[in-house]
C-alpha cells in the first residue's frame, strides 16, 4: 500500500469491460475520496463511466463485509451469520476439505468464478494453482464470451482485431449486437470523431436501447437470426459485384464455394427470418459494399443464443469480401484478447494437477449440484454471484440449498450466493491490491499496486489461497510465490512476441505499455492454412456446416415471446445492483415489449407484468412502444428481489449450452407475459 495518507495516485478500472480504463484516485487522510480517469491513457483519455466514478461508495459501503462469518441459520434469503476469526475460518474449511477429499475424492470441490475483477492473478493466478495441485474439479469458464470467440476463430485464427485506435479512420462503422454507449463507451467515443469526419454509425439489434437511439441509423432484427442477415449481405455483395476479388483470392480460402452457397440467402428469404425489410437490407450492403474503410462492431449480445457462435462466424467473414482488412481502420473487432495472451501456463502451473480431472461447464451448475455424478460436496465461489447470475436460477439455488452441500464464498458483500454460504469470507477490492490488466478490446496492459489497506479483515484472492494451501498442508514452491513473482512469470511470454518490451519494472514506472503487434495483412493468421477461412474444413470435421450457414433457434414450443435479459447502464452484472444510488438511477426493472403485443394482451407502461416459463417467473414493469419488434421483450439488469416483486430475470433463461464454446444460451429462451393479478 502506498504510505502517503494524501494525495493523486494511479489506477486501473477492475470490471469485466472492455474499455479498462486508466484511472487517478485521489487520497485523503488514507480514503479515497474521488475517482476520475486518466487523461494520459491514449485511449480512455480520462472519460469514465458513471459505474466507476462513483465506486468509492461501493470502497466504503456499510454493507461491505468487515471479517469473516459462519453461518447459523438456514441456507438462503433467511440466512444468519456470527462472526469468527480468520484462523477459524481457514481451520474449517480446510479441516472439511480434507475429509471430503479422504472419503469422495479431489473432484467433489468444485470451484466456482469468474472475472468480477478483471486482475489476473487474483482470477488466474494463485487460485488455479491451489485447485490444480488439489486436483479439484475444474470449471470451464464459458458463460460469457466462449461460443463468438470459438465462432470468430474459425475465421480469423483467433480473438484478433482491428486497433480501435484505428477506427477514428473508418468511414462506416456497424455496431453489431453491443449497447456500446454503455458497455464500451469508449469505442462510442472513438465513432463520434470518425463521425465528426463523414463516417456513418449504424445500430443492428433486438432492443433500441441508447446505442440505438445513438445511431444515425438503427435496424431491429429478430433475436437469433444475425447471420441470416449477413448472408443475406453476402448475396447482394456477390450479386452486384460489390467484393475485392484481389483480396479474396489472395486472403482468403472458399470465396467460390460460399459465392455459390449464399444464392439461396435472398433478400425476400432473409426478411421473412429476421424482420428486416427488404429494401434496408439492399441499402445496409449498398452502404457496406461500397464504404472503405468499415468496420464492424461484434457485440456479446449475439452470441447468447443458440446459434451465437455460427453468429459471429457468419459476420466474421464479411470484412473480407470487400477488403476491409486492408484499409486502417476498417475490418471488425469481436475481441482483441489474443493479442495480449500472457504465459498462461506459467501463471496457472496445470502441471500441479497429479492427473486429468473432471471438467464442469458453469453454465450448467444447477444440474452439477443437483444430478452430477459423483456429487459436488463443495462449493468454493468468489469473484462471482451464481444465484444471480447463471441461468436457470433456480436449479441454481436448489442446489446451493443442499443440506450436504458445504459453500464458501470469498466477496466484499454478502451477494445471494453468499446467503447460502457455510463460511463467508470478506474480499479486498482492487484498489487494496497488486494486479495486472489486460484489455480484450484495446492493447494494452496496466498495473495496480495497492493505494488504500485492505478494508477491515479482508484479504485479497492470492492471500487466502496462501492461507488454504498452509491449512492444506501444500509446501509446493509455486503457493508461496509473492505477486510480483507472479507478475514476472505472466508477463515473461516468449510465444507472445507482442508482449516483449512490457516488464513490471517498466510497468512500474509508466503504469501502463502498448504491445508492439503488428498488421493481421499481409501475415499469416492462426487458422489451418494461413487466412481467412470462408470454408472452414476444421468445422466440417468438428460436425459443424463448413460454410457460414443460418441455424434457427432452439425450438421451446408455443410461449409467444423471445426474452432477452440484457444489461443495463448502470449495473455490470450484479455487480452496484446492490447499490442505492445505482438502482436510483435505474429505476425499476423493466419489460421492454412492442405497443401491439402490450395492447394484445391488456397491458399498457407503468403496468406490473408477470413474465414466466416451465423455469420460473419473474415481475417486471411494462414500457411498450417501438423499441423493439413484435414477439420479443427486453428486460435490462440483473436485480435482486425487492418487495415490489420478483426480478430474478435469470430464473426465466435456459442452461442449455450454444453451438460452440459450450457457451451460455441466455437470449434464446421463451415467455409468457401478463398482467400481474395483484394490479
Amino acid at each position: 500500500m502506498s504510505e502517503q495518507l494524501n494525495g493523486i495516485f494511479p489506477a486501473v478500472c477492475p470490471l469485466d469491460c472492455p474499455d479498462q480504463c486508466s484511472l487517478l484516485l485521489h487520497k485523503t487522510a488514507g480514503k479515497i475520496v474521488k475517482i476520475e480517469g486518466d487523461p494520459s491513457h491514449p485511449v480512455t483519455q480520462g472519460a469514465i463511466c458513471n459505474k466507476v466514478r462513483n465506486m468509492k461508495e461501493r470502497l466504503y459501503d456499510d454493507n461491505r463485509l468487515r471479517f469473516p462469518l459462519k453461518r447459523v441459520g438456514p441456507k438462503g434469503k433467511d440466512s444468519r451469520f456470527e462472526r469468527i476469526t480468520w484462523d477459524e475460518a481457514i481451520a474449517t474449511i480446510t479441516d472439511r476439505w480434507k475429509d471430503l477429499i479422504a472419503k469422495n475424492g479431489p473432484e467433489s470441490i468444485l470451484p466456482y468464478s469468474f472475472y468480477g475483477n478483471m486482475g489476473r492473478i487474483g482470477t488466474e493466478g494463485m487460485d488455479r494453482r491451489f485447485f490444480n495441485r488439489m486436483g479439484a474439479s475444474r470449471l470451464l469458464y464459458s458463460i460469457c464470451e466462449s461460443a463468438g470467440t470459438e465462432g470468430y476463430t474459425y475465421t480469423m485464427g483467433g480473438s484478433f482485431g482491428t486497433d480501435p485506435e484505428d477506427t477514428v479512420h473508418a468511414k462506416l462503422i456497424i455496431m453489431w449486437g453491443i449497447n456500446a454507449v454503455s458497455t464500451n463507451m469508449h469505442q462510442v467515443m472513438l465513432a463520434e470523431k470518425a463521425r465528426k469526419n463523414g463516417a456513418q454509425i449504424i445500430v443492428i439489434d433486438a432492443h433500441k436501447n441508447q446505442t440505438g437511439r445513438w445511431a444515425d441509423w438503427f435496424i431491429p432484427i429478430l433475436p437469433g437470426t444475425d447471420a441470416a442477415l449477413a448472408l443475406g449481405l453476402m448475396h447482394i455483395l456477390f450479386s452486384e459485384n460489390w467484393v475485392d476479388d484481389a483480396f479474396l483470392k489472395q486472403f482468403t480460402v472458399g470465396h467460390e464455394e460460399l459465392r455459390e452457397h449464399v444464392r439461396q440467402y435472398e433478400p425476400t428469404v432473409v426478411a421473412a427470418i429476421t424482420g428486416v425489410p427488404v429494401e434496408d437490407i439492399y441499402r445496409l450492403a449498398r452502404l457496406y459494399g461500397q464504404t472503405s474503410p468499415s468496420f464492424i462492431r461484434i457485440g456479446n449480445g449475439i452470441q447468447h443464443h443458440d446459434n451465437g457462435g455460427m453468429c459471429v462466424r457468419t459476420i466474421a467473414c464479411l470484412p473480407a469480401l470487400t477488403g476491409q482488412w486492408l484499409h486502417r481502420g476498417g475490418g471488425a473487432i469481436k475481441g482483441n484478447g489474443a493479442y495480449l495472451e500472457h504465459n498462461v501456463s506459467a501463471l496457472q502451473r496445470p502441471d500441479l494437477r497429479e492427473k486429468s480431472t473432471r471438467q464442469i461447464n458453469m453454465n450448467l451448475l444447477g444440474s452439477a449440484l443437483l444430478e452430477l455424478d459423483p456429487p459436488i460436496h463443495a462449493l468454493y465461489v468468489y469473484n462471482s454471484n451464481p444465484a444471480l447470475v447463471a441461468p436457470h436460477a433456480n436449479k441454481v439455488r436448489a442446489g446451493l440449498e443442499r443440506d450436504d452441500l458445504f459453500t464458501v464464498v470469498h466477496d466484499l458483500f454478502l451477494t445471494e450466493t453468499a446467503k447460502y454460504a457455510d463460511i463467508v469470507l470478506p474480499a479486498t477490492s482492487s484498489f487494496e491490491n497488486t494486479d495486472f490488466y489486460r484489455s480484450y478490446w484495446h492493447q494494452y496492459i496496466q498495473i495496480q499496486l495497492p493505494v488504500i489497506a485492505p478494508y477491515e479483515e479482508s484479504k485479497a484472492n492470492v492471500d487466502v489461497f496462501r492461507l488454504l494451501a498452509k491449512g492444506m498442508g501444500y509446501e509446493d514452491q509455486a503457493l508461496l510465490e509473492t505477486d510480483e513473482a507472479l507478475i514476472r512469470q505472466a508477463l515473461d511470454h516468449p510465444g507472445n512476441p507482442a508482449l516483449k518490451d512490457i516488464t513490471y519494472e517498466g510497468l512500474l514506472k509508466t503504469q501502463y505499455a502498448k504491445a508492439q503487434i503488428k498488421p493481421l495483412f499481409p501475415g499469416q493468421l492462426r487458422t489451418p492454412s494461413g487466412k481467412v477461412e470462408l470454408y472452414s474444413t476444421t468445422m466440417a470435421r468438428k460436425g459443424f456446416p463448413a460454410l457460414p450457414t443460418y441455424v434457427p433457434l432452439f425450438d421451446e414450443g408455443d410461449l409467444p415471446f423471445l426474452f432477452i435479459p440484457a444489461p443495463n447502464h448502470n449495473f455490470l452484472n450484479s455487480t452496484f445492483a446492490n447499490n442505492e444510488k445505482h438502482v436510483r438511477m435505474e429505476g425499476k426493472p423493466k419489460l421492454h415489449m412492442n405497443v401491439k403485443d402490450a395492447e394484445t394482451l391488456g397491458l399498457a407502461s407503468g403496468d406490473w407484468a408477470r413474465v414466466w416459463n416451465d423455469r420460473g417467473e419473474c415481475e417486471l414493469v411494462v414500457h411498450a412502444g417501438t423499441d423493439v419488434l413484435p414477439g420479443v421483450v427486453v428486460s435490462q439488469g440483473l436485480w435482486a428481489d425487492s418487495k415490489d416483486g420478483k426480478a430474478l430475470v435469470n430464473a426465466l433463461t435456459p442452461d442449455r449450452v450454444a453451438d460452440m464454446g459450450s457457451g451460455a444460451t441466455f437470449f434464446s429462451g421463451r415467455v409468457h407475459v401478463e398482467k400481474r393479478q395483484n394490479e
